[in-house]
């Protein structure tokens, strides 16, 4: 009978690395002997190969997992954070401040306040990064290393809103400063502020903190009334007074320099209005439809025309003296505007209001002015810008005291003087001495020789003086007012 074998590469033969059994007959015929053929070789090598790719793995693991973990012992603020990536360690932090409790002992009645409802809060993620930075757990010289601090912030609305319900009997609201005006002086007025109280609220962090940082969960606080300062302080309310009654010293509709139009301070007062704002400070603000009636009625105020000038000049253009100074005259210009910019810029605290105006020029007269004194016609005449413009009869110097000619000028003006030696030295013994007191609106032209009137005679138009023009008393008046110092006086056949 023929052996039936399986065998290694027979088909049908296993393949799984495991010994190999062998069927055959004895010699006889009889029952089967059953026996176990040796593995092959190759199959082991392979099978110890796939025990050990599991266990690599598994290294290979524990290396990537030390790369994103923080380090065992590592804490932040009392809160453990060793073997947490960042993202699970930031989350750590942040449950483990909003559940740390405050309780607040004393005249607070042992109210308790977590950190959440205290708007506490800590960068955490930034925390936790950092301590991944500081202490990776694939460095095991960070392992077990110092605590990180945390500083602790608190939302102080949330806080105060906290505590206050917490201990409603420790609080009093304080009394905001305000503004008002007193009509009896005109003037804006500070009403002080009052302060209130309740708990300290950086106690409270303080404590917070501190208790976060040690890893306590639940902390003790003797709670106290302390003094709170109102939103809005008296100082601050001060410092716009100040600013308000500047204004209303200075209120007005200006042009250049000059308050043409000033502003009653109780007028300028009701077109303002002062109101707190929700940053503890104060807001000036103004009606443009209060300051409109002022705006209409201002073109009469301001108006005015220009002043002409006159000069007096000799006949070369230089000028002898200023008859009438010209002034600038001046016309509102467009108002349309101006009661709404006004209202915006004293918001700003400016309360000078610069107008717009047309500047109206004067015109300036020149007159060029001269006298002639003609000895043969023995007559004056008064020249101006080349025209006669009066002429009078006059007595110039008889014989043996004749008027000397040339061109000459004013040099000094009297409105009345003694004239003659005998006036000055009665006992004078020179022959033809005399002596005329109170001669009228004397005017030297040339040494003692001068223009004025003459009292004592009135033989105008023959010579009579001994060298001076004698002239009627009213013509040497209007002469006199007529002719600055300077003019320019030619005496001539």
């Amino acid at each position: 009978m023929t052996d039936l074998a399986t065998r290694p590469g027979a088909e049908g033969a296993p393949h799984d690395g495991a010994a190999t059994e062998v069927i055959s007959a004895d010699s006889d015929g009889d029952a089967p002997n059953y026996a176990w053929a040796p593995a092959d070789p190759a199959r082991k090598r392979r099978r110890g190969l796939w025990i050990g790719i599991p266990a690599g793995i598994a290294v290979v693991g524990l290396v990537a997992t030390s790369l994103v973990l923080i380090a065992p012992g590592t804490s932040v603020a009392g809160v453990p954070v060793g073997w947490l990536t960042p993202g699970a360690a930031a989350d750590a932090i942040e449950g483990r401040l909003a559940q740390t409790t405050i309780v607040l002992t004393g005249a607070g009645g042992d109210a308790e306040i977590t950190g959440a409802e205290l708007g506490a809060s800590v960068d955490a993620r930034a925390l936790a990064d950092a301590a991944f930075a500081q202490n990776p757990m694939w460095n095991p010289t960070t392992w077990f290393s110092t605590p990180v601090d945390a500083p602790v912030r608190l939302d102080a609305d949330a806080a105060t809103a906290a505590l206050r319900a917490a201990a409603p009997d420790l609080y009093t609201d304080p009394v905001d400063a305000m503004i008002a005006f007193d009509a009896a002086s005109a003037s804006y007025v500070t009403v002080p502020s009052e302060l209130g109280t309740g708990i300290d609220v950086d106690a409270v962090r303080t404590t917070l903190a501190e208790a976060f940082a040690a890893g306590q969960t639940v902390v003790e606080l003797d709670a106290e009334a302390a003094p709170v300062e109102a939103e809005r302080p008296t100082f601050v309310a001060a410092a716009t007074v100040n600013t308000l009654n500047s204004m209303l010293d200075s209120v007005g509709f200006y042009v250049g320099a000059e308050r043409t139009v000033p502003i009653d301070r109780a007028v300028a007062a009701s077109w303002i209005t002062v109101e707190p704002t929700t940053r503890g400070t104060f807001a000036i603000s103004a009606d443009p439809a209060a300051i409109q009636p002022v705006v209409d009625g201002l073109a009469p105020l301001v108006n005015r025309p220009a002043q002409n000038g006159v000069v007096i000049t000799d006949s070369r253009g230089e000028v002898l003296r200023e008859d009438a100074a010209g002034i600038p005259g001046r016309e509102l210009g467009d108002t349309s505007t101006v009661a709404s910019d006004f209202a915006t810029q004293l918001t700003s605290g400016n309360a000078a209001f610069t107008l717009p105006v047309t500047e109206v020029a004067p015109v300036i007269t020149t007159l060029a002015r001269r006298i002639e004194v003609n000895l043969s016609e023995q007559r004056t005449y008064l020249f101006e810008n080349g025209n006669v413009v009066q002429s009078w009869a006059i007595s110039s110097g008889a014989e043996g005291f004749s008027s000397s000619t040339g061109n000459f000028r004013i040099t000094s003006k009297l409105t009345s003087q003694d004239m003659g030696e005998l006036c000055y030295n009665p006992n004078s013994q020179t022959p033809g001495a005399y002596c005329t007191r109170d001669v009228p609106w004397v005017m030297y032209y040339n040494g003692d020789e001068a223009l004025h009137g003459a009292y004592w005679h009135n033989n105008f138009g023959n010579v009579m003086s001994h060298g001076c023009i004698n002239m009627p008393v009213s013509a040497a008046q209007y002469v006199f007012g007529w002719a600055p110092m300077g003019t320019e006086v030619s005496v001539h056949y």
